[in-house]
């Protein structure tokens, strides 16, 4: 099984014969540094970030080497009191064909710089610990996607933010659509927070929220499909101001794979 790295550096375990890898960012243990660009406290080698900017269904997308050269804006930024990598999505972003809502968002790729879509089978694992400090009506920090060129544009699994504390995953009933909301809890907006979200024996989906677990059965109908991991500031609401959006602090994120 795959280990993540505390700070900077990386590590490895042999399953099989075979070096599974995989980079993770700083972790709690680890101090962030407010002076410093997202890229230089958390390992974005294995993340491509999404912004609510350019042209109208083709988002503006930033590379993992440009995330980790010190990539900044206000979009993607270090809070300059917690150090914490933070995300901010106004309600007029730009927004990808099929999706109504814009999001500064990253999106899970590999150690060699392609699009992650990994099988169902195994057992796969993101885990944040994060802050929600502005949201409209609510806002997703964390989901499980279909992968591009799967035949369907669907996630699998959703967790949500709502503007009253509410915590909610959002299991698709199918790759063609509808979603099913189970509540996991409350956490007051502006408070720290951890989660997990998991897919094990390509049957089981896991939501973990401050050591809680809930797990729910993935649709048989997903199991042909490739998958890949998204983390950060994905807005539930849309409007037209520039102003009005979901604001999202990241202090640990980390993904593995085994």
């Amino acid at each position: 099984m795959s280990t993540i790295r505390v700070a900077r550096a990386v590590a490895c375990s042999v399953a099989l014969g075979i070096a599974v890898c995989q980079a993770g960012p700083a972790s709690a243990a680890a101090a962030l540094d407010p002076g410093a660009p997202p890229g230089s406290n958390f390992d974005l080698s294995v993340w491509e970030l999404q912004e609510p900017t350019g042209s109208p269904g083709s988002p503006t997308t930033i590379s993992p080497s440009r995330l980790e050269g010190g990539y900044t804006d206000k979009y993607f930024y270090t809070d300059s009191g917690d150090g914490s990598m933070t995300f901010w999505d106004p309600e007029n972003g730009v927004t990808t064909p099929n999706s109504n809502y814009s999001r500064s968002e990253l999106r899970e790729m590999t150690s060699g710089g392609k699009a992650a879509a990994w099988a169902v089978s195994g057992t796969h694992k993101l885990n944040a610990s994060v802050k929600v400090t502005e949201v409209p009506d609510h806002v997703c920090v964390g989901q499980i996607h279909l992968a591009e060129g799967s035949g369907s544009t669907k996630p699998l699994v959703e967790l949500y933010y709502y503007s009253n504390g509410d915590l909610k995953a959002g299991i698709e009933n199918s790759p063609s659509g509808g979603q099913t909301q189970h509540s996991l809890g409350n956490v007051p907006l502006n408070t720290k927070w951890s989660y997990t979200i998991s897919l094990t024996g390509g049957n089981t989906i896991g939501v973990t929220v401050n050591g809680k677990t809930s797990s729910f059965p993935m649709p048989s109908s997903f199991k042909s499909y490739p998958m890949y991991f998204k983390a950060g500031d994905y807005d539930q609401s849309s409007g037209s101001s520039s102003t009005v959006g979901a604001r999202v602090h990241f202090y640990s994120l980390s993904v593995s794979h085994s």
